[in-house]
């Protein structure tokens, strides 16, 4: 089965949601007092997630979306409030801002079928 993908005007609003997100997420980890260095050291860290392709692409879609959606650094950002953990939540809000780069980039949630097949479009095909 061919994979569906969002177009046009929701496609626009999703990847505006994923700038407005990156820079939300700047100004919260600004707020926070950490040293600056750390946002864009962490921001592609990610990206380790995408290992999971060493094996195949079904356990690479699996292991991507697992670090590509909200899910996870949402959970990150509820423990660092009852552990009140400082790092904890830069870890978050930093993880929360590559997840809204890369949408705005037009990197979306993947497919079992392909790396490039995304919630977003087809990244083998030129962008129009």
């Amino acid at each position: 089965m061919e994979p569906t993908y969002v177009t046009g005007k929701p496609k626009v609003w999703l990847r505006l949601e994923g700038l407005v997100l990156l820079i939300a997420t700047i100004i919260l980890f600004s707020a926070q007092g950490q040293k600056w260095w750390l946002y864009p050291a962490l921001l592609l860290a990610p990206d380790i997630f995408m290992l999971g392709y060493l094996a195949n692409t079904k356990l690479g879609a699996f292991f991507y979306n697992l670090g590509h959606s909200y899910f996870a650094p949402a959970l990150m950002i509820l423990l660092s409030w009852t552990t009140e953990s400082k790092i904890a939540l830069a870890i978050g809000i930093i993880w929360l801002g590559h997840i809204g780069w890369d949408r705005f980039l037009g990197y979306g949630l993947k497919y079992d079928s392909d790396f490039k097949h995304t919630h977003l479009g087809d990244l083998n095909k030129p962008r129009k």
